[in-house]
């Protein structure tokens, strides 16, 4: 059973998610040949003043 995590900027849609889910499920049934009733996976908001990329918090870019 692949259980995939997910960390992602908060802001997405609830219609990009499942169009993810669809997406990574898919593949994982494809690929990893898994049932795709056992295909788990997690969505882990982070907020933009969390994440730092080249020593800039995303909540201080433009």
């Amino acid at each position: 059973m692949p259980n995939i995590t997910v960390e992602l900027l908060s802001g997405r849609t609830l219609d990009q998610r499942r169009e993810f889910a669809e997406a990574v499920t898919a593949a994982a049934v494809d690929i990893l040949k898994a049932r795709r009733a056992s295909v788990r996976i997690r969505f882990d908001e982070i907020e933009r003043e969390d994440v730092a990329n080249g020593g800039t918090l995303e909540s201080d870019r433009a």
